[in-house]
C-alpha cells in the first residue's frame, strides 16, 4: 500500500504560495489555495464522520459552486470515489445511479432533499447532505465545526478517484471508473501540451459534473498552480468582460457560436487571451474560420471522452486545422481499425478509433463482461469512427452507431453534413439512417435554416447532385428550428432517429 494519496499528493506538490488566488468570482471575491486546503480538510473530516471509507462512493448532484469544487478535493483526500451527477437528471434517473453506485453519502440541492432522503431510505444510502448554489447547506454547516487539518488517506495510482456515468444515448448509462493515475497523467500531459503555467488565468464557465469542466479545466489549473475566474455559467457578455483579466478559455462549441453572435467579440477584446480550447462536441469548421477572422486567434480543438479523458489535441504551435482533432497526446496511442476484422488500417482509411495510454479508464463499474468486450489487444474501442491523414491529424467522422448502411454501402454522416452545411441558407444539419424496407436504412437529413432563409427540400437535393454519390444523397429532408442537444452540446441523433423512425414505413 502506498503511503501517499497518489493524485492529491501531486496537487499539493504543484501548489504555489498558499496566499495565491485559486478561484476569483466574477464579483471580485477571492478564494486562495490556502482556502481550498482548509475547506477541503473540513469537508473531508465530515465525509469520514459520515462513514466514508477508502473506495466508498460520494455522489454529488448540486449546482456549480466553489464549495462543490472543493468537495471534489475533499473526496480525493478522504480516499473516496467522487461521483458527480448532471443537475438535469430526474429523481427516477437518480434512483438508477444511486442503486448502481451504492454511495455512502449523497449531496444534493436543498430543494430536493426531501425526495432524495425518501429515495435514499428506500435504497439503503446511509447519508444525505445538502449544498446550495450559494455554498450553504447541511454539508457546510457540519463542516463549520471541523478541523482545518486532515491526514490524506493513502491511495495508489490504480485506486479509483472517480466514476463518471456515460451519457447513455443507447441503453442504460455505464459508470466509467477513473483511477488516480488516469486523472493525474491527463492533467500533467495537458498542462504541458497546452503550455499552462502559474501565470495563467482560466475563465471557468463550464459545469463541473463531467470530464471537461472538472477533470480537464479544474485539474489542469491545480497542476499548473494557476488561477481561474469561477463563473456559475456561461454568459457571452460576462465572458467578454472578463477576458482582459484572463489568459485562457475552455468551452464547448456553443460558447464560441454565442461569442460570434456578440458584437463585443473583436481582436481588441481577445488581445489578452493566449488560448481558446473547444471540445465535448464537434466544432463546425465554419465556426473555427469565423472566430479566427474576428479575433486573429485559432480555436484549439481536442478529442476526449468520459472513459479516457483527452486523447488527441491540435498543436499549441503549428497548424490547428478546422475539422480535425489534431495529434495523439504524448503517451497516448491512437489507431484506426477495420470494425469487422480488427485489422489496423492505413492513412486516410476510415474505421474504428482505438486508444491506449495512462489516461484510459479501468473499466465499467460492475460490468466486467462489458469492459472486456470494449478492449482489443489492450486498446479501448471508443465507438467513434475516424481516420488519420497523411500528416498524422486525427479526423472524427461520427459514432459507430451513427454509421448509415444503405443498400450495402457505408455512408458517414459527417461527409454528407459537411456538404449540406456549406449550402447557402443552412445553419447546421444532422444526417441519420432510418429503417427502410428496400435499402435497410434511408439516408435522411435534418436541417436548421439560417434566420430568414427559405431553402426547400428540392433545392437541397439539386445542390447535392453531382457533389455526392447517389447512395449518399438524402432520400428525405426535414427542416427544424433547432437540433436536440444534451447538456454538453452534442446533437442527440438517437432522438432524431426516434422522431422520424416511421418516415419510410409506407415505402414499398
Amino acid at each position: 500500500m502506498t503511503s501517499q494519496n497518489h493524485f492529491f499528493a501531486a496537487i499539493r506538490a504543484a501548489m504555489p504560495d498558499l496566499s495565491k488566488p485559486l478561484a476569483t468570482h466574477p464579483d471580485g471575491a477571492m478564494e486562495t489555495y490556502g482556502d481550498a486546503l482548509a475547506l477541503s480538510a473540513r469537508l473531508a473530516n465530515v465525509l469520514v464522520k459520515r462513514g466514508v471509507k477508502p473506495g466508498d462512493r460520494v455522489a454529488v448532484q448540486v449546482e456549480k459552486s466553489w464549495t462543490a469544487f472543493v468537495l471534489y478535493l475533499a473526496a480525493l483526500r478522504a480516499g473516496a470515489v467522487y461521483l458527480p451527477l448532471n443537475t438535469a437528471y430526474t429523481l427516477a434517473e437518480l434512483e438508477y445511479f444511486l442503486s448502481d453506485a451504492e454511495p455512502t453519502v449523497v449531496v444534493v440541492r436543498p430543494e430536493v432533499a426531501g425526495d432524495v432522503k425518501a429515495l435514499a431510505a428506500k435504497l439503503g444510502v446511509p447519508h444525505v447532505e445538502t449544498l446550495g448554489s450559494d455554498g450553504k447547506g447541511s454539508l457546510t454547516e457540519a463542516a463549520a465545526g471541523e478541523s482545518e487539518s486532515f491526514e490524506d488517506v493513502p491511495r495508489a495510482a490504480d485506486d479509483l478517484a472517480g466514476i463518471l456515468y456515460t451519457s447513455g444515448t443507447t441503453g442504460r448509462a455505464k459508470g466509467a471508473m477513473l483511477t488516480h493515475e488516469n486523472l493525474l497523467s491527463n492533467a500533467v500531459t495537458l498542462r504541458d501540451y497546452w503550455r499552462f503555467t502559474s501565470d495563467d488565468v482560466l475563465i471557468h464557465a463550464l459545469p463541473i459534473f463531467h470530464t471537461h469542466g472538472l477533470f480537464v479545466a479544474g485539474d489542469i489549473i491545480l497542476m499548473a498552480g494557476a488561477s481561474m475566474i469561477f463563473c456559475p455559467k456561461f454568459d457571452a457578455s460576462e465572458v467578454l468582460r472578463l477576458m482582459p483579466k484572463a489568459t485562457t478559455l475552455m468551452g464547448v462549441p456553443t460558447f464560441y457560436t454565442r461569442l460570434l453572435d456578440h458584437p463585443g467579440l473583436t481582436r481588441e477584446a481577445t488581445a489578452h487571451m493566449r488560448l481558446f480550447v473547444s471540445g465535448s462536441a464537434p466544432l463546425l469548421a465554419e465556426t473555427h474560420r469565423a472566430f479566427q477572422e474576428k479575433t486573429g486567434k485559432a480555436i484549439l480543438e481536442r478529442y476526449g471522452m468520459t472513459e479516457t479523458g483527452m486523447n488527441t489535441s491540435n498543436p499549441y504551435d503549428g497548424e490547428r486545422i478546422a475539422g480535425t482533432v489534431g495529434f495523439p497526446l504524448p503517451g497516448v496511442s491512437v489507431r484506426i481499425t477495420d470494425p469487422a476484422t480488427g485489422a489496423v488500417l492505413g492513412a486516410d482509411e476510415i474505421g474504428s478509433i482505438e486508444v491506449k495510454g495512462p489516461n484510459v479508464f479501468k473499466g465499467y463499474w460492475k460490468l466486467p463482461e462489458k469492459t472486456a468486450s470494449e478492449f482489443h489487444d489492450g486498446f479501448f474501442i471508443t465507438g467513434d469512427l475516424g481516420k488519420i491523414d497523411a500528416r498524422g491529424y486525427v479526423h472524427i467522422v461520427g459514432r459507430g452507431k451513427d454509421l448509415v448502411i444503405t443498400g450495402g454501402f457505408n455512408v458517414y454522416p459527417k461527409e454528407v453534413e459537411g456538404e449540406i452545411d456549406a449550402l447557402p441558407g443552412v445553419l447546421e444539419s444532422a444526417v441519420i439512417g432510418l429503417p427502410h424496407k428496400d435499402f435497410g436504412e434511408g439516408v435522411t437529413a435534418v436541417i436548421v435554416r439560417t434566420p430568414g432563409a427559405s431553402l426547400t427540400e428540392a433545392e437541397v437535393h439539386q445542390a447535392l447532385e453531382g457533389r455526392l454519390a447517389k447512395f449518399k444523397l438524402p432520400k428525405k429532408v426535414f427542416f427544424v428550428d433547432e437540433l436536440p442537444r444534451n447538456t454538453m452540446g452534442k446533437v442527440q441523433k438517437n432522438i432524431l432517429r426516434d422522431t422520424y423512425k416511421d418516415t419510410y414505413r409506407s415505402v414499398a
